[in-house]
């Protein structure tokens, strides 16, 4: 796998974001930027399944409005996640907090996939209801506590 790595890391956009004085913090800031998007947009749908926030509109509702912005920020995140990524490659597959956050992405994906393939299917029974039922509130709370963790191992990885 190693080999995987130097060749994705010696690859001409690789080099060109490590070596660029510009590239590479740029690519950093609209990675911030989307991240940020993306978590701001997935809480509003959560506080809204655990019933913090926006409990006057319906589930959704509100999905139909926010989640376009998220899907559009989440794609902008993994195209710059993936520029940071290769320009260090076979550094980043080492730290313990890179490999966390991957881990905690496809926890967080397996669960959006579980909660619009399963659970959202009986939207129409909890969807305007003030209090949601348990399965839903836990869906909302495990996104939220997965997308959290997954910014503060993105943070981590640059102090290992």
């Amino acid at each position: 796998m190693d080999s995987l790595f130097l060749w994705l890391e010696q690859s001409s956009i690789a080099s060109a974001i490590r070596e660029s004085a510009l590239l590479f913090p740029w690519i950093e800031s609209v990675h911030v930027l989307a991240i940020t998007a993306v978590v701001g947009t997935i809480a509003i749908v959560d506080l809204r399944l655990l019933g913090i926030a926006s409990r006057d509109k319906a589930v959704s509702t509100l999905m139909v409005q926010i989640l376009p912005f998220t899907r559009a920020a989440f794609a902008v995140a993994a195209l710059t996640g993936v520029l940071l990524y290769v320009s260090h490659a076979s550094d980043y597959m080492h730290k313990a907090p890179f490999v966390a956050k991957l881990v905690l992405l496809v926890l967080a994906l397996m669960n959006i996939l579980t909660f619009h393939g399963i659970t959202a299917r009986a939207i129409g029974a909890w969807d305007s209801a003030p209090s949601l039922p348990g399965r839903v509130k836990f869906a909302g709370g495990a996104s939220l506590a997965l997308w959290i963790a997954i910014v503060a191992c993105g943070r981590w990885v640059g102090f290992v």
